[in-house]
């Protein structure tokens, strides 16, 4: 009986430990708890068509503009990065090869590309210039490069025969190779649409090896989920994710029964982690290319500072990071209006960040934060730290307002950060009561604002 007991408690032991780690051993790795501290991130759009606006079709090559258009004669990437940086962006995305199929660097695949343009008379390099420009002002690099969309080998807009796909798939390949062996390490690459995964004319398998090979540090927005540096959309491009929103995730079954990344809001227990971006345009909806692209005479269209903001508070308030993008006009610059806008944002940043009342941190599911004396506070922000987990799964807080425990706000996932805004209450004392956690919660920063 007492060999029998013993090995029943060894196994409820072992069982418990189990149990324990499963909470919580499914975490980001050291660059991805990195790129999500960035929080603010930009996506860059520059491609030929922007000097043909009115005649341009994607579904038809014909109406690609000749390479002698594309003359941005002011272009300067230090002034796009700068006025990233001013934004409080952390990292830049450079779209190299956008749906055109026209090419910012000189791609030895074909001819349609900035090497036979006039800019700097055929030797200029824009992928090479905005690698400098984000060393300089210390943002980290990143490329977008879509696999599946091209109008210069008519791919992706109408449907192509399995031969042409497999044709199509040795350019992609040849250029995919050139990015991420000739510019240095990347921190992040934009894979719009993700990768062909399907078993007869996919390319999957050979990316996945180029990566190892030539970028295995980077962060691959939607990657192969073979990858364990991925992530994923917020399936909107309005800059707001829903809520509650998880970093982990569960995979789904695509069409040729791979599993693959679903863009949705996640599950607290599930199988990956992925964390996620909510992207935007600088320009609403209704502008020209979805806002992404410029044009001329949509002044009106460009997000005020105020959107921004609130852009802001919904998507890296709720978990995620934001990633707004950057029209460069005709000139190859980035508009000096949007320019203001940004330093603009930037600065509110800024003065959100010293409003702050009082901050605490600590482990376990009661913190309180006490206040010197009463103030008056509209915000709070709750940080986890993600390094051991998303292990939050219901919170309240409560503050002390004439002399009672009254609920301000409550919720459930909070992960790297939770930005909660409410009407000003006056208070000298704070509780976060943890109603839910899988494993112990570690709290990186409960923090109050008056903003």
């Amino acid at each position: 009986m007492k060999k029998n007991t013993i090995a029943l408690y060894l196994l409820l032991a072992i069982s418990t430990t189990l149990i324990a780690q499963s909470a919580t051993d499914v975490l980001p790795n050291p660059r991805q708890v990195e790129w999500s501290d960035m929080e603010i991130g930009v996506i860059i759009h520059l491609d030929i068509n922007i000097f043909a606006p009115e005649t341009f079709d994607y579904e038809k090559k014909a109406t690609l503009p000749p390479l002698s258009a594309f003359n941005p004669s002011k272009i300067n990437t230090d002034q796009w990065i700068l006025s990233a940086k001013r934004a409080g962006a952390k990292y830049a995305v450079l779209t190299a090869k956008h749906g055109t199929g026209f090419c910012l660097w000189k791609t030895k695949v074909h001819d349609y590309h900035i090497g036979n343009t006039p800019v700097r008379g055929g030797g200029a390099d824009i992928v090479a210039d905005f690698i400098k420009s984000c060393k300089k002002y210390g943002l980290k690099p990143g490329i977008y490069y879509n696999t599946n969309m091209n109008t210069y080998y008519e791919a992706g807009y109408v449907k192509m025969s399995d031969e042409d796909r497999l044709k199509f798939n040795e350019a992609v390949y040849g250029q995919l190779k050139e990015l991420w062996s000739e510019y240095g390490e990347l921190f992040e690459i934009w894979f719009d649409g993700g990768v062909m995964s399907d078993r007869k004319t996919g390319i999957k398998d050979r990316v996945m090896q180029l990566l190892k090979d030539h970028q295995p540090n980077a962060l691959l927005f939607n990657g192969p989920i073979g990858e364990n540096k991925i992530l994923r959309w917020v399936k909107n491009e309005d800059g707001r994710t829903p809520y509650p929103f998880w970093n982990r995730i569960d995979p789904v079954k695509n069409r040729s029964g791979e599993d693959v990344i679903d863009d949705g809001s996640g599950n607290a227990d599930g199988k990956y982690w992925v964390g996620a971006e909510a992207d935007f345009p600088n320009r609403n909806k209704s502008a020209w290319n979805g806002g992404w692209l410029w044009r001329a005479g949509e002044q009106d269209k460009v997000f005020s500072t105020e959107d921004l903001l609130n852009r802001y508070y919904t998507s890296v308030g709720r978990n995620t990071n934001v990633l707004i993008g950057m029209a460069i006009d005709t000139s190859g610059l980035f508009p000096s209006h949007d320019a203001k806008i940004f330093e603009d944002f930037g600065k509110k940043l800024a003065d959100r960040k010293k409003s702050m009342i009082a901050s605490t941190h600590g482990v376990g599911k009661l913190i309180t934060l006490k206040f010197a004396t009463e103030k008056e506070i509209n915000q709070v922000e709750i940080a986890e730290e993600i390094a051991h987990g998303e292990r939050i799964r219901a919170y309240q807080i409560d503050a002390v307002i004439d002399g009672q425990w009254k609920k301000i706000c409550d919720g459930s996932s909070v992960g790297h950060k939770r930005i909660q805004l409410f009407d000003r209450v006056r208070t000298a004392e704070l509780r976060l009561t943890i109603s839910g956690s899988n494993g112990e919660p570690i709290v990186k920063s409960f923090s109050a604002y008056r903003y």
